[in-house]
């Protein structure tokens, strides 16, 4: 007796053939189609389907995060940078409060978006002292003060510590 194989081709790409199929649906899906899960190869409609379980905020998390995160932002912005060089060791402390305060806002909830939109309060929190203090250094050189550039350094290093702090402990990476 001979066994028959049957040819199976891709559900999305009718003229590629394959012998791989979905671990979900079962679905045959060629190797463009296939995505890398830790329980196997699964078509991206399951994938698109499973991460919709995980995006639980609500419409009143992001106007409430945003504006908590914006303002907490800010009020650090105007102490820490002050400190000088301790602003290194102080903006990763500031920016864990902020993230813990904000995921105490959300409840907990998550989303991709929600994420993006922590970082983007992050830095409009932070963004008026930069400007001021970026427009105070381009005034204080045009008088002969050189000394504001490095506020605006340290305003800076401030900045970029604490967006990327808040970005990844919010998102729930643990440090």
């Amino acid at each position: 007796m001979s066994e028959q194989t049957t040819t199976l081709t891709c559900a999305n790409h009718p003229t590629v053939e394959t012998s791989l199929r979905c671990n979900r649906c079962e679905k045959p899906i060629c190797t463009k189609c296939a995505v890398l899960t830790p329980t196997g190869y699964r078509c991206k409609d399951c994938v698109r389907g499973q991460q919709k379980i995980f995006d639980t905020a609500q419409w009143y998390d992001y106007p409430l995060a945003f504006i908590a995160v914006a303002v907490l932002s800010y009020i650090g912005s105007r102490i820490i940078p002050s400190l000088g060089f301790f602003c290194i060791f102080l903006a990763p402390v500031a920016g864990v409060v902020i993230a813990e305060a904000a995921r105490f806002i959300v409840r907990r909830r998550r989303s991709r978006r929600l994420n993006q939109l922590i970082a983007a309060a992050t830095i409009v929190g932070c963004l008026p002292l930069l400007l001021l203090v970026g427009f105070s250094v381009l005034i204080g050189f045009t008088h002969g003060a050189p000394g504001a550039l490095l506020s605006l350094v340290w305003q800076g290093v401030y900045t970029f510590i604490l967006v990327s702090t808040v970005s990844y402990r919010f998102s729930g990476i643990r440090l």
